[in-house]
């Protein structure tokens, strides 16, 4: 399987998301994707990605892309991550460890610090296709993104 990082235009994403601090549980964020899942579904949303992410220390934020007018409901609260540039990188992480990946993609960027190609770097995004614990093929194609700066 061929890894290659490249560094790329995200779309802005509407999504339905819940937030918490704590430790790295992943129960817990399999347990709040489910949650917001049934939710859109009961609401009678599209939903699109699914996006996992860590805005600050110990703080989880687990989101879905959902298309259709609803208000938000607590805990769920709705947002928009804006458009932006990314570095990113799509693999399989029962071929090649997330570890590396993360490692790559860090020394990767910092070289284009260096070169001047960018000239900052955010918070890192995990974004799957569909539900990665019940569809194979999504979990097949993790895409890792990072807000990078040019």
């Amino acid at each position: 399987m061929v890894v290659d990082f490249k560094i790329k235009r995200s779309p802005a994403y509407r999504v339905a998301s819940i937030t918490w601090k704590g430790p790295w549980n992943e129960a817990r964020i399999r347990a709040q994707f489910g949650r917001i899942d049934r939710w859109a579904k009961q609401h009678g949303l599209r939903t699109g990605r699914w996006v996992f992410r860590e805005p600050g220390t110990r703080t989880w934020e687990v989101a879905i892309e959902v298309r259709g007018e609803v208000s938000a409901e607590d805990p769920i609260r709705l947002r928009t991550f804006p458009a932006c540039s990314v570095a990113s990188v799509v693999f399989d992480p029962k071929v090649v460890s997330p570890a590396v990946v993360y490692h790559g993609v860090t020394d990767w960027l910092r070289w284009r610090k260096r070169d001047k190609t960018i000239r900052s770097v955010g918070a890192y995004r995990e974004l799957y296709d569909r539900d990665p614990w019940r569809d194979a093929k999504a979990w097949a194609h993790t895409e890792v993104q990072v807000v990078v700066r040019r």
